[in-house]
């Protein structure tokens, strides 16, 4: 059908051409852009919205964008479902403290509440300092440079978190290990980095894909979608498959690696064994490139494979020929998920695995593990955030050293050294819970502020939920930004502002590549883009630092920054940037600053092991920890939970606890899941589809029966994020109810303060009969106090 330009609105690119991105078709505006979040994901797939009066009827994916060629998952589909929701937050509302739990909200304008925050802020800030605030950050929109900009910059806080995550366990193990490793971030190359995509001339299969922790088709995480293994699969490309579960990709799998959950590390070292024992390691890029070969040698030798598949409850033999498979059927392209993080030994397991792709020489290559240079990543935003922000933020506090007195969980290794500056959540919960006296800064002071971003903490993030819930009752100010009523915002809020949703917003997204942009198309009632939220309280609560005079000069400034001349406007126009890529930029000099060749390492190599992290207190070589809750390290408690629980496995229709409103969606999946053997279930005397409890010494919940005849009949996997949104709000959506993370343990972190153990825990399951379900969970954690149990405090 022919396209037609429009001209004469705030829509029209300045150059027609072809792929504008804006047409008529028909009775329909199209608009040519990316979807992102809300509602969520991880990627940023190129969409087609069909508008007509206004409003948009349907959502198709865009063909022509490389990125993602036409393809879009259901959420992204049913988007209209979420846009026009009838329950859609529409306005600011506020309550008074006494009043959390219940639904008596007041709705305020937008300077009311703007003026709340900023009264509240200097008030905390001239009695306790600023670092009194807390600034939490979910994993879901597009604002993960401005959110911390509104921490240094706007509240001047240090404490900037991640919505009570215990250990930060969701990608910052693999991130720190591979600044420490790589000295850059790592990725599979699928040819994401060619507009060409798979008849790029310089690109080629990978060998194998080593999918470890994660089930790609169903959780597209971190700017990548499973669909690019699959396609590499058609073309001859190879997979190797870590997982307790057989997942579908699995089933496709050259070999499938079952093992417990959180023994992953026993694994990795095993594979590593193998490689250098039987001299299967690439002796170029080893002996040219890399450090601490002959350490990393010492600190396997005694991890056989045998020894392994008695830790992993896995198979000898097939883990001895997995590891000779990896090591010889050419370049090896990672692609992990966040399985790698959520344990305590996640630094370690994250170094073992960057070794085995170290030892098949498989970094940088075509088809193989590439490197994505820092100032790649979100287009250099934040290399451009800290030095104007961070000088700011230390004057405010005299120095940096004093600064950094101020950030809670500065004492953890990975904080201390100023390699991870946000803030530790597992010290935030335990300053909250003591009101100020647990904590390690000096001096010691209370949190007065929560201020939380795309993030629903008591249904979803927050190991431990109950204890979550209650610890925001001590907060004396709660504010929370997002698009919906949640569990968390009708369990503590006291302010809530209203998000736009994706395509009601003009943004811009990276992770890792190409460069895309945002726009916005239409609007909804009162609902702010989290971007001019964060834009409007910077202006108030700053004055003296001038960030722009509009969110586009703000998001312009940041794309220029990316050495891009053309400013938000052009990338509108462009809808996509594919920068220029090498393969091999450690020979070329293209990492380093000084432009010599190598990695961004102290050493200029690729570290086979670390000196740095023996510097910092931790082992320098990749180690097994046993989970601290197993049948072998807890025997005692194993005999009253005999199960080990693994949960958070992505689910098709939602993203973590969103989604759980779009009528489509849930119909798809109404109900919360646990998967266990039908050998499992028969022993409990169990049917498919029958409720049963899960339960341990720190709480219970309840989900559905499914079978899963490919899980060990000594793990169950429970499905994470729920709650009810037709149930009464007063009653927190009941998500207590089924929620895994009743179950699952905070503070109970690695030796470097991150990677946390959500998922290897353990429980016990039985049938739900009417007598024990007379109180529910909901019943007991918001009438009756919760469960009584011993707490974990952290070192």
């Amino acid at each position: 059908m022919a396209k037609k330009c429009i001209k004469g609105n705030a829509y029209d690119p300045a150059i027609y051409r072809d792929d504008a991105y804006t047409w008529q078709e028909g009775e329909y505006t199209v608009f040519r852009t990316t979807a992102y979040t809300a509602p969520g994901c991880h990627d940023g797939c190129g969409v087609l919205y069909y508008m007509k009066d206004g409003r948009i009827e349907k959502v198709e994916g865009d063909p022509r964008n490389g990125y993602s060629q036409g393809t879009l998952c259901p959420r992204c589909l049913m988007m209209t479902e979420a846009l026009y929701d009838k329950n859609r937050l529409k306005y600011p509302i506020k309550r008074d403290r006494a009043q959390r739990g219940k639904d008596t909200w007041e709705r305020i304008s937008w300077d009311e509440a703007y003026g709340m925050i900023v009264e509240k802020a200097r008030a905390y800030s001239a009695e306790y300092t600023s670092a009194c605030i807390v600034v939490h950050q979910g994993t879901g929109r597009n604002v993960t440079w401005q959110t911390p900009w509104l921490a240094y910059a706007g509240f001047q806080t240090p404490n900037y978190g991640s919505g009570f995550l215990s250990g930060d366990s969701c990608y910052t193990p693999r991130a720190s290990i591979m600044a420490f490793a790589a000295g850059d971030f790592m990725i599979a190359d699928m040819s994401q980095t060619h507009p060409e995509r798979y008849d790029a001339k310089d690109w080629s299969l990978p060998g194998c894909t080593l999918i470890w922790g994660c089930d790609p088709v169903v959780s597209n995480a971190d700017g990548f979608l499973g669909h690019w293994i699959v396609e590499a699969m058609k073309r001859g490309s190879k997979v190797v498959v870590v997982d307790p579960r057989c997942t579908w990709i699995a089933s496709k799998a050259e070999y499938w690696l079952q093992l417990r959950p959180g023994t992953d590390a026993a694994l990795a070292m095993a594979i590593i064994n193998v490689i250098i024992e039987e001299d299967l390691w690439d002796h170029d890029f080893v002996n040219n490139w890399c450090d601490g070969f002959d350490d990393l040698a010492k600190a396997v030798k005694e991890w056989t494979c045998e020894r392994a598949a008695e830790v992993c409850w896995a198979d000898a033999d097939k883990i001895r020929a997995a590891a000779r498979f990896i090591a010889s059927c050419g370049p090896v392209a990672l692609q992990w998920g966040v399985a790698t993080d959520m344990q305590a030994s996640a630094t370690p397991l994250c170094h073992a695995i960057l070794a085995i792709i170290g030892l098949t020489g498989s970094v940088d290559v075509p088809g193989g593990s590439i490197v994505i240079p820092g100032h790649a990543f979100n287009t250099g935003l934040e290399p451009w955030l800290y030095p104007e922000v961070f000088q700011g933020l230390a004057e405010r506090f005299g120095g940096e050293e004093e600064m950094s007195k101020r950030r809670i969980g500065r004492t953890y290794p990975f904080k201390s050294g100023g390699y991870l500056s946000n803030t530790s959540p597992d010290k935030i919960l335990e300053v909250i819970e003591s009101h100020g006296e647990l904590s390690d800064t000096d001096p010691k002071f209370p949190v007065k502020m929560g201020f939380y971003v795309g993030t629903d903490p008591v249904a979803n993030m927050g190991a431990e939920a109950p204890r979550i819930y209650e610890a925001m009752q001590n907060v004396e100010f709660n504010v929370f930004i997002n698009y919906a009523m949640t569990p968390s915002i009708m369990a503590g809020a006291d302010l809530v502002l209203p998000c736009a949703m994706t395509p009601e917003r003009d943004s811009v997204r990276a992770w890792w590549t190409p460069l895309r942009s945002i726009i916005k198309v239409t609007e909804y009632y009162e609902a702010r883009s989290d971007e001019q939220i964060i834009f409007d309280l910077i202006r108030r609560l700053n004055p003296d630092l001038y960030i722009g005079d509009t969110v586009e000069e703000w998001l312009s400034r940041a794309v220029n920054y990316g050495s891009l001349e053309y400013g938000f406007q052009g990338l509108k126009e462009r809808v996509i940037d594919w920068p220029e890529w090498d393969y091999r930029k450690y020979e070329k000099g293209l990492l380093r600053e000084d432009k010599s060749p190598g990695f961004r390492t102290l050493s200029g190599r690729y570290q086979l092991t670390v000196p740095m992290l023996e510097m910092i207190g931790l082992s320098p070589v990749p180690f097994y920890e046993e989970p601290h809750e197993s049948p072998y390290s807890t025997p005692e408690l194993a005999e009253k939970y005999p199960y080990v629980l693994t949960s958070g496995r992505r689910i098709y229709e939602f993203f973590h606890s969103e989604h759980r409103n779009m009528p489509t969606l849930r119909a798809s999946h109404p109900d919360p899941l646990v998967e266990m053997n039908s050998e499992t279930a028969k022993s409990i005397s169990v049917g498919e589809g029958e409720w049963v409890w899960i339960e341990n010494h720190r709480g219970r919940c309840r989900q559905k029966v499914t079978f899963n005849d490919s899980l060990d009949p000594r793990v169950i996997m429970a499905e994470h994020g729920w709650w009810f949104p037709e149930a009464e709000p007063e009653r927190l959506f009941n998500t207590f109810d089924s929620n895994i993370n009743n179950l699952t343990s905070q503070c109970d972190v690695g030796k470097s303060g991150i990677g946390c153990a959500y998922k290897s825990v353990l429980c016990n399951v039985y049938p739900c009969t009417e007598e024990n379900s007379r109180i529910t969970p909901t019943e007991q954690v918001i009438e009756k106090g919760g469960w009584n149990y011993e707490r974990k405090q952290l070192a």
